[in-house]
Formats: structure tokens, C-alpha cells, sequence
């Protein structure tokens, strides 16, 4: 996941695809994606104000860039943090099933029930 979704970009992605779901049980991939099968999108048209190369930016305490999420992924799981109401998230295990509901509610983004059935 880190590799894909950090190291094989070099500025930004445009959409996620179902890529990320190379590896995993084929009938979880199609409850997931109603059996759609799409690429990530890299970001490659990006064109700045003054010409230069485009870059990739950093979130830091001193501004988040207009950004309303940040993710860290860490070893045992991904941080969700919402940028402009906490400095740290809560840490969803990658264990977590993907189809668990969770609160859309920033400072409690939490699961909120059982995987749908």
C-alpha cells in the first residue's frame, strides 16, 4: 500500500482505482466495486502559475494547503486525521474489514457498526 500509493507517484493522484485491491479475494473486490475494475490516475497535467515543474506538497502544522484529511499509514494501520480539527487521528488497523460503516463525523472517525451482511 505505501509503495502504491506514495513511492509510485511522483506528485499526486487524481483517483484511486480498484488497483489497490490487486490481491484480495476476488468476490470482496466485486461487493466493493460492484465487480467495476478501474486504474488509479495520476495527477500528470498539472500546470503551475509560473511554469516550473510541479511538486509535491507537504501538510505540516504550519498549514494543511487546503486540505480537509490527512492519512499517515503506518505499519499496523492507517491514521485518519482531519486536518482542521486535530493534529493525530485515530489509527484503523488493516485488519479492519472495508466494509465497515464508520462516523462522517471528523473528530469520531470511528467504525460505527457491524460489516453489512
Amino acid at each position: 500500500m505505501n509503495r502504491h500509493l506514495i513511492d509510485a507517484v511522483p506528485v499526486a493522484w487524481s483517483g484511486l482505482g480498484t488497483d489497490l485491491l490487486d490481491g484480495t479475494p476476488e468476490a470482496l473486490v466485486n461487493e466493493l466495486t460492484g465487480g467495476q475494475h478501474y486504474p488509479s490516475k495520476q495527477m500528470d497535467d498539472l500546470i503551475t502559475p509560473d511554469g516550473s515543474p510541479a511538486f509535491r506538497m507537504s501538510v505540516h502544522e504550519g498549514g494543511t494547503g487546503g486540505l480537509d484529511w490527512g492519512y499517515v499509514l503506518h505499519e499496523h494501520g492507517i491514521e485518519v486525521i482531519s486536518l482542521r480539527e486535530e493534529l493525530r487521528g485515530p489509527v484503523v488497523g488493516w485488519a479492519t474489514d472495508p466494509r465497515t460503516r464508520f462516523s462522517d463525523h471528523p473528530a469520531l472517525w470511528q467504525p460505527t457498526g457491524p460489516v453489512p451482511g
